[in-house]
């Protein structure tokens, strides 16, 4: 008659493993994993202590779990680089340190300038660090998690999604696994602009260090910002209007005060005297690519006007070529119109052409050549942007014919010509 419960009881493994917990209470063992049950009198005060006794064990596996889980991500993310130390920056430096520290080993690495073994690799190693921690999402990433996952971030964005690598976490039931996406914000227009560069520029590649003002945020703004529960997003207010007794309508308004969703700025705010942006110029490295032709854009992402409730759109830069003195691109090709004497046109020549970096490109007919003949010379025309070798040059000549033969030049061409 006397009243007994169920409870658990933790039983340590044994050091020849589970296969020796299992032997032992094969006939006791629950599916909970090696516990075994046993009876003990006590009623309620039983019931309480089974209850506190079981919590206590789900914590402990609760916490295991979480151990597990991260010592799996740290072995996969433990072999990364540290583009921190590839920029020679510290983790905390903002963005014009970042910017500095890859202008200047950009350049030092230069393939173009700098021929010393390693080089180009040291330049493409720089570039991508740049490029991780230039762009905010991506060094929250690799904050988190280092070099892998970036990459899994990029996988992920360039397949249209996918799971996240890093959703472990959430498997067991703990949070911070993944960063919380951002509510959409509108963007402000994109800032386009033409950048004009030498056709030499195009051929060579280039870096280059430019300078340009926009409107930023004021540095107290939300020292201006107000709660207004009307405002529905950046110059949006939604309105009420009574069409009848009974009938109400909700209609949108512009409204240039509203700032944000339920925010709206207070007028004649002394945190920002200027008002809600001002005028900064900021710096910018940017490289042209070999092989890069004109209208290609270089894009700044986040660089353009800055407005209160938006994200900066982007800095879009247009490539535009200054016509060359003798050479005409098309594709990955160029052209020349070249002017050659009347005898060269008869009996054949040779000659030299400078390329636009200098090096000098051969020309030699040995036959004769008519007026509007194209000569091509294969390999000599602009760098693939695919880095699979160059286009071709091609040469149209012009023969330019004497004003006026001599009688004796005329009877010396007669009796050649027959």
């Amino acid at each position: 008659g006397a009243s007994a419960c169920i409870s658990l009881v933790e039983v340590p493994l044994s050091p020849t493993g589970p296969s020796s917990v299992s032997s032992k209470f094969s006939s006791k063992r629950s599916v909970a994993g090696p516990f075994r049950r046993h009876r003990t009198p006590g009623g309620g005060a039983c019931a309480a202590y089974c209850q506190a006794r079981g919590m206590a064990i789900y914590s402990q596996a609760r916490r295991l779990a979480c151990l597990v889980a991260l010592a799996a991500v740290v072995a996969v993310l433990g072999d990364g680089r540290d583009f921190y130390k590839i920029l020679g920056v510290d983790r905390k430096a903002d963005d014009a340190a970042i910017k500095k520290a890859y202008r200047k080993l950009s350049r030092e690495f230069h393939p173009d300038k700098n021929k010393e073994e390693g080089a180009a690799e040291k330049f493409a190693e720089v570039a991508q660090a740049y490029e991780v921690l230039s762009d905010p999402d991506k060094r929250e990433t690799f904050d988190r998690y280092g070099e892998e996952g970036v990459q899994q971030q990029e996988a992920r964005e360039a397949h249209g999604g996918g799971h996240d690598p890093f959703d472990i976490f959430d498997a067991f039931g703990f949070g911070g696994g993944r960063r919380e996406r951002r509510d959409e914000v509108p963007r402000t227009p994109n800032l386009k602009m033409p950048l004009h560069v030498t056709l030499k520029q195009l051929y060579l590649g280039d870096i280059m260090d430019i300078k340009y003002y926009r409107q930023v945020l004021c540095l107290n703004h939300k020292e201006c910002e107000k709660v207004d529960k009307g405002c529905q997003g950046p110059g949006t207010r939604m309105k009420t209007q009574q069409l009848a007794p009974g009938f109400v309508q909700q209609v949108q308004v512009r409204d240039p005060k509203c700032v944000a969703r339920g925010k709206a700025w207070r007028s004649k705010c002394k945190a920002c005297p200027k008002g809600k942006t001002e005028k900064e110029g900021i710096s910018l490295t940017l490289e042209i690519q070999k092989g890069m032709a004109h209208n290609d854009p270089i894009i700044f992402e986040g660089s353009a006007d800055e407005e209160v409730g938006h994200e900066a759109g982007d800095l879009v830069l247009y490539l535009q070529q200054h016509p060359h003195e003798f050479l005409q691109r098309k594709g990955d090709d160029l052209y020349m119109t070249m002017e050659i004497p009347l005898r060269d046109a008869l009996v054949g020549f040779r000659t030299e052409i400078e390329h636009l970096d200098g090096h000098k490109v051969e020309v030699q007919k040995d036959d004769v050549t008519e007026c509007g003949d194209i000569f091509m010379v294969k390999g000599e025309g602009m760098p693939r942007r695919s880095g699979s070798g160059f286009g071709n040059l091609f040469i149209t000549f012009e023969v330019d014919f004497p004003e006026a033969f001599t009688q004796e030049q005329k009877d010396s061409l007669a009796d050649i010509l027959g």
